[in-house]
């Protein structure tokens, strides 16, 4: 279990603070949403969870199978729907890794990202399509 505290400073913005570590981030309301758009909108984060999540669970295959991953990269692009209600519609990613690996790597890292916790824990109404560029 772990406790995120979290607390509303005014203006649409938000302080999450990660009770393990104290680490602390601000949220703010994208611009196209009555906000500022200075720090990431909720709907980033989710975006970023995504992507990082992906990259993690990449990693913990590559680590295993001793897979050079350095350098990898995760471009996540998130689109919000055009009609009510307003909800992520796609989060689209691209996947790069720097270096040519045998097809049995790529498909370990292809099926890791793709099973990772926050992939398998988006609504089905968000389209999730992923690419994979190797080398």
């Amino acid at each position: 279990m772990v406790e995120i505290a979290i607390t509303y400073e005014g203006k649409l913005r938000c302080r999450a603070t990660h009770e393990p570590s104290g680490s602390t981030m601000l949220t703010d309301a994208p611009k196209d949403n009555m906000g500022e758009g200075a720090h990431f909108s909720p709907t980033d984060l989710v975006g970023t969870a995504l992507g990082t999540c992906m990259l993690t669970i990449m990693g913990i295959v590559a680590q295993r199978d001793d897979i050079d991953l350095s350098g990898t990269t995760a471009r996540v692009v998130k689109e919000m729907s055009a009609s009510p209600p307003r909800r992520i519609a796609s989060l689209t990613v691209e996947i790069r890794v720097p270096r040519q690996l045998t097809e049995e790597q790529q498909q370990k890292l292809r099926n890791a990202a793709l099973t990772c916790p926050v992939h398998k824990s988006l609504h089905p109404d968000v389209a999730v399509p992923v690419e994979f560029v190797f080398g």
